[in-house]
């Protein structure tokens, strides 16, 4: 295992001194710790900073768009297959970050996190070309997700460095900030995926490498662009660091010491019911917000009778603005955090998404308009008992109209919930993304926060592994759950569920609270300063 050399300080009757952590950060810094030291340790957590932002970038770059894509490359997919894409990014996340944690663990960070980056590209590039096929593209945008997913699961070795390469004061805004990185990822792969969609559909194509270069394509290939850069820096900037909880410097360049001990402060045992009720709840809010993003496009253009384009472009803008709120939440989270601690606000997280997505079950009586074109192909013959299943009005809404487009628009009358399920309005939806935009990020960053803590300073490159894993079954189960309650029952069960696993997840906040606490402050080496 990895060995770490620490040289705490002691008082004068040999014990250790009971600091405050507010205490130590700078004392320790300025006496322990080089400026030379402290400035490659930060510029290194910033390409850290850098790769998480670069792994969201890849996920939602092109959420928005596979659903239209993949209807386009493959008439055969329907939505039930969308979810298996959209898993696929993180059954191949959750592959790998266990093995990078590992790997991590044992030897240099700067080899997991080339390898996974350069997956990362090479899986981009693959996206680009799944239209080429003459059948089974489905399959192939499957693997290409998947292999993505693979490349991203470094998220474990970014936060176990930057758990590693900080101090206990300096984690909750370290986490913080990753988090935040992670968001304007998620802010800006929509934004890209907007600003391409002005090259079209159709777009240009480089006959001699049989390249298309359109709305679906060229955002992945600016992915790979911006890995390519991130390998560059990686080989530049980057070193390996580690610091105690108090801020120490500590001898630690995983494989070269493995003969020495463990350092002092990392003595004891860490709390595993608290690791994994942790787990647990990341895997709720990875699951809930899994849900959330894999829904908007098929919910928009069955509710409000949107295209593919406009169900890209419109989500695209308003999923950027809830970004840009999540990544206003990080920034306040980090000063709300040093007075009511890192548990109360989890609390208040989960709260808030468990109110977003009451919100956004079906209140109303207004049916959604039902699609033409499976009308017109009479895929559902009109039966006597489809009629009564509808009301006068709506049977005369079935004749289909003389302008119809190309492009069949509305609620597919094959989802037989369309006929009955009140449509969701569009102010619900968008309340509903302000109040999950608001409640996410603050889950997220507080259970990553939570975890490092309690962990302490051992190493943790392999309970980080666990902890992505754990986030990216939720990614798995997610859009698969929705995909097939959705498509099956409608968003009243759908949203009734997840509202049903939220509180499920409140009430085990609740009976593991009090043991959510950092390892030094666990062991007495430190006063927690909140409660």
């Amino acid at each position: 295992m990895a060995a770490a050399v620490c040289s705490p300080e002691v008082s004068a009757d040999g014990q250790e001194p009971l600091l405050n952590a507010g205490e130590v950060e700078e004392e320790s810094r300025d006496v322990v710790e080089t400026q030379e030291h402290y400035k490659s340790r930060w510029r290194s957590i910033w390409i850290m900073y850098l790769t998480m932002f670069l792994s969201s970038v890849g996920f939602s770059i092109v959420i928005m768009s596979v659903w239209p894509y993949l209807q386009k490359i493959d008439p055969t997919a329907d939505a039930s297959f969308l979810g298996w894409i959209i898993a696929s990014y993180s059954i191949g996340q959750m592959v790998a970050s266990p093995l990078f944690g590992v790997w991590s663990n044992y030897r240099p960070r700067r080899e997991p996190l080339v390898v996974s980056t350069t997956i990362s590209v090479a899986a981009n590039c693959l996206y680009a070309y799944v239209h080429l096929p003459h059948s089974h593209n489905k399959y192939y945008m499957l693997t290409a997700r998947a292999l993505v997913g693979f490349g991203a699961g470094n998220v474990a070795v970014v936060r176990s460095y930057i758990a590693g390469a900080t101090s206990l004061k300096e984690r909750t805004s370290a986490m913080a900030n990753t988090s935040a990185c992670q968001a304007v990822g998620f802010i800006l792969g929509p934004v890209f995926q907007t600003c391409f969609t002005l090259i079209g559909e159709e777009g240009i194509t480089w006959k001699l490498i049989h390249l298309q270069l359109n709305m679906y394509t060229t955002p992945v290939l600016f992915g790979a662009l911006l890995g390519v850069i991130n390998i560059i820096l990686i080989f530049a900037i980057f070193r390996e660091h580690r610091v105690d909880d108090m801020g120490r410097q500590c001898k630690s360049i995983n494989f070269e010491e493995e003969s020495g001990g463990l350092d002092q402060d990392a003595e004891g045992n860490i709390d595993h019911v608290a690791v994994v009720a942790i787990n647990v709840l990341f895997f709720v809010i990875l699951f809930v917000f899994a849900v959330f993003e894999t829904i908007a496009t098929p919910l928009t253009m069955d509710m409000y009778s949107w295209t593919r384009k406009q169900a890209v472009f419109y989500n695209g803008i308003i999923l950027s603005v809830v970004g840009i709120e999540s990544v206003i939440v990080f920034m306040v989270v980090k000063m709300l955090s040093k007075k009511t601690g890192e548990r109360a606000i989890l609390h208040g997280g989960l709260l808030v998404v468990l109110v977003g997505f009451f919100i956004l079950l079906p209140w109303g009586k207004k049916l959604p308009n039902i699609q033409w074109q499976e009308l017109k192909n009479n895929s559902i013959p009109r039966t006597t008992s489809t009629e009564m299943l509808m009301p006068f009005w709506s049977l005369q809404a079935l004749e289909l109209p003389s302008n119809h487009t190309a492009e069949p628009v509305g609620c597919p009358i094959t989802q037989s919930w369309c006929l009955n399920t009140p449509m969701i309005y569009l102010a619900q939806y968008i309340t509903s993304d302000i109040l999950i935009g608001l409640g996410y990020p603050v889950c997220n960053v507080m259970s990553y926060t939570l975890y490092s803590k309690i962990l302490g300073p051992k190493p943790q490159g392999v309970y980080m592994g666990w902890l992505t894993a754990s986030g990216s079954g939720a990614r798995i189960l997610g859009p698969v759950f929705v995909s097939q309650i959705y498509t099956h029952l409608g968003p009243r069960w759908a949203f009734s569920l997840i509202c049903g696993v939220v509180v499920v997840s409140l009430l085990l906040l609740e009976i593991v609270y009090k043991r959510l606490i950092a390892f030094s402050v666990r062991y007495g080496r430190m006063q927690e300063e909140n409660c």
